[in-house]
């Protein structure tokens, strides 16, 4: 997972009103306005065109595709964060998994409106998609706080034989993997603040498994999605015209979000600060592979000598180092509940 960096509140608010059409009617009311809003179009698409931060410091040199910058150099950049004892991604051993009853269903709000979209970027690294943060929220699902979701990324494999989630599964890959980046409401959108307060609840990640289906009239709004790579294809690329197009629930469309793993991690990129409370939902988001495989053969790394394709965008599994993963389901099989223990008493008690 990475984060990047978000516009302001306003700047959100005045590129919304920039891009709604201006009727006929009623323009020439607004002309002594035009200057003004051109100014602050400019103002926010200069903003949107910053190149993406992949961690708290910018400056730090990272890549995937090259054995000189690649995750097996990772622990070596300073401050050392990626060699940390806390790292994700994760195999999770469903037969491991403890029972957490405290792991309630969520509460998604904004996830119906798709106004949230504020643009689409390639990050040199992968796509990003930056969302409207005074809109969306995250709360429930034993989160100690309200969540503010800031953007989405993927990761992926090579979109035929090399599967690309971070995230594993008793050792089993999926094609790719979402994530949903959300912030501590206290720190009031500013992804950067909560990852330099070095605070353990500061983020919270919602990771979701994608798997390829051939069902593609379930998948309309990945088409949609997909259908803006071809504008974004090299890094810094951005677009803003994805805003009104799609809703997160309809990219999570068929999925039970009230079946995830919970564990404490870090950020998945450099410098992979502990500061992410993880949710990996167990069920995996039904994506036509057409689409899936549009990732790997339309957008291109971050790269100086040579176009490349982005491929294989993913960190391998981290050790748990003593880390628990929890669940409501617990090593594969339903946790007894209380009226199951009581009659098994009532049971026992008989036979004496």
């Amino acid at each position: 997972m990475k984060v990047t960096h978000p516009l302001t509140g306003e700047q959100r608010r005045l590129l919304k009103a920039a891009m709604k059409p201006i009727h006929l009617i009623s323009a020439y009311r607004q002309v002594n306005q035009v200057g003004e809003m051109i100014v602050l179009l400019v103002t926010c698409l200069a903003a949107l065109l910053c190149p993406t931060v992949h961690s708290s410091d910018s400056s730090v040199e990272w890549c995937y595709h090259k054995p000189t910058c690649n995750f097996t150099t990772w622990p070596k950049i300073a401050p050392n964060y990626c060699s940390g004892s806390k790292q994700s991604p994760i195999n999770i051993v469903t037969s491991d998994v403890q029972h957490n009853s405290n792991l309630t269903p969520f509460i998604f709000s904004g996830f119906d409106d798709n106004s949230t979209f504020i643009s689409i970027t390639n990050s040199g690294e992968s796509v990003v998609v930056s969302l409207d943060d005074e809109t969306l929220s995250v709360q429930g699902g034993d989160l100690p706080a309200l969540y503010n979701p800031k953007q989405f990324h993927l990761h992926w494999g090579n979109g035929t034989t090399s599967p690309g989630s971070e995230h594993t599964v008793d050792g089993k890959h999926y094609p790719m993997e979402l994530h949903i980046v959300n912030v501590h409401s206290k720190y009031n959108g500013d992804v950067s603040a909560a990852v330099a307060a070095k605070d353990s609840q500061g983020l919270a990640v919602l990771g979701f498994f994608v798997e390829g289906t051939s069902e593609a009239n379930k998948t309309n709004s990945w088409d949609i999605l997909t259908s803006y790579l071809a504008n974004i294809r090299n890094a810094g690329d951005t677009t803003t015209d994805i805003m009104n197009q799609i809703t997160l629930d309809s990219l999570l469309e068929g999925v039970d979000r009230t079946k995830y793993y919970r564990y404490q991690g870090s950020l998945t990129t450099p410098s992979c600060n502990e500061v992410v409370i993880w949710t990996v939902f167990k069920e995996p988001i039904k994506v036509s592979h057409e689409f899936i495989k549009r990732f790997s053969t339309t957008v291109f790394f971050k790269d100086t000598s040579a176009a490349v394709l982005t491929t294989n965008n993913f960190r391998g599994a981290q050790p748990l180092n003593g880390r628990v993963v929890t669940s409501q389901v617990s090593g594969g099989s339903i946790a007894p509940s209380s009226s199951f223990l009581f009659i098994t008493v009532l049971l026992l008690s008989s036979l004496c």
